[in-house]
């Protein structure tokens, strides 16, 4: 798949620089042609002749080679490629990346590229949370870079926490994905909204219910319906995610605030995917101070939310509704069972009896149903089986 491709590998200042070797490795095993350009600092954490051995390429530093003069042309460089990685990206990159300051070789080479690009950022969990960084991932994201999510685990700092760069296997399969992307914009004239995330239901200003969903499945269908050409509102529970390039993100907190989101959007709407992990149950009562602990038990009363699937679903009229289960017990009963009540198109299952499926990773185990039958699908990167599913809406909108 990148065989022949130009692919520029950014090296930043991180630890994780280390990563880089192997990823340059990958990426000409699978026959791309790397060129290597680092930030004098990453010098200081893997050699420029490291690099050079195994990028088969002499590795760009400064603007300039101080020994004949001879000028590293970022414009060409920009031109040339079919691919520009950044690979560990540090909190100091992206921040330039989001505010266009092209200070060093590989910042002016970024603002030159016409290429996707796409960082997999490396750092520690403060300062990948902070709110900083994390609005100079959405911004990047909504500029069309794509964000390699970094993964929770021990980092240099000896802490444990989500800033651990991707490993290069992991973002090999990613880039790959990114250039085997559909171009055609099929969906050019079609409207979707799709839910993502968890929801939160106060029990006091201070606790609250909710659930393990990392966001990441819908998200990547929002993303690959706009790379599509669709128009794209992604409502959104709690979540660290970029917002995908070319998506419209309306942020939302409960079950109500989302039923009341989605109702909104579906007026307007060709199809929906409800892909949020939203709460069942909410709090009869929210108190409005602390509740303090005391020897006794706490009871909580709770009672239902509204369906948001189910409210769509009675008035889908010709337009397409894609629903999630996730199961434990009588997976595909359940699932069918939803697919007739909220009168969806078809229901994409995952059971988290399935290693690799369900909350928080990047991969997952889905069976397709429908009214015609089911499709099992083998364990794959969620940005696979977003691909799935869309192509199902497209074969649905073809008929």
């Amino acid at each position: 798949m990148l065989k022949g491709k130009h692919i520029i590998l950014g090296i930043t200042g991180s630890i994780a620089a280390y990563k880089a070797a192997m990823l340059c490795r990958l990426l000409v095993k699978e026959g791309a042609e790397v060129r290597v350009v680092m930030t004098p600092l990453a010098k200081q954490f893997i050699t420029p002749l490291t690099m050079a051995t195994l990028s088969k390429h002499p590795i760009l530093v400064e603007f300039f080679n101080p020994e004949n003069g001879e000028w590293n042309s970022h414009v060409s460089l920009g031109e040339w490629a079919d691919m520009m990685l950044i690979a560990p990206a540090t909190a100091n990159t992206l921040a330039k990346m989001a505010t266009g300051i092209a200070d060093n070789l590989l910042m002016t080479t970024y603002l030159s590229a016409r290429a996707q690009v796409a960082v997999a950022p490396a750092m520690d969990l403060d300062m990948y949370a902070h709110v900083t960084t994390q609005q100079n991932l959405r911004t990047l994201a909504e500029r069309g870079v794509a964000i390699i999510e970094p993964q929770d685990g021990e980092l240099a700092s000896g802490l444990v926490g989500k800033g651990r760069m991707a490993e290069p296997e992991e973002i090999v399969e990613q880039i790959k994905g990114l250039m085997a992307k559909k171009v055609d914009k099929t969906l050019s004239s079609k409207r979707y909204i799709v839910t993502a995330g968890a929801t939160i239901e106060a029990i006091d200003p201070v606790r609250f219910i909710t659930n393990h969903s990392s966001g990441k499945m819908g998200y990547a269908i929002a993303e690959e319906l706009a790379l599509r050409g669709a128009e794209v509102t992604l409502i959104t529970g709690r979540t660290t995610l970029a917002t995908p390039r070319g998506v419209k993100r309306v942020d939302v907190v409960s079950a109500e605030d989302m039923y009341n989101a989605a109702v909104e959007a579906w007026r307007e709407a060709d199809g929906g995917i409800m892909c949020a992990a939203v709460a069942d149950y909410t709090p009869v009562a929210v108190a409005d101070h602390k509740l303090k602990k005391s020897d006794d038990d706490m009871r909580i009363e709770l009672k239902r939310t509204k369906d948001i699937a189910k409210e769509l679903g009675a008035s889908k009229e010709g337009r397409i509704l894609v629903g999630f289960a996730l199961e434990t017990d009588n997976e595909a009963a359940n699932a069918e069972d939803k697919l007739q009540r909220k009168n969806l198109d078809f229901v994409v299952l995952n059971s988290l009896r399935d290693k690799g499926a369900g909350f928080q990773g990047d991969t997952n185990k889905v069976t397709i149903i429908d009214r015609q039958g089911s499709t099992e699908h083998p364990l794959m990167s969620k940005r696979e089986v977003a691909s799935i599913i869309v192509d199902k809406i497209e074969s649905i909108n073809n008929r």
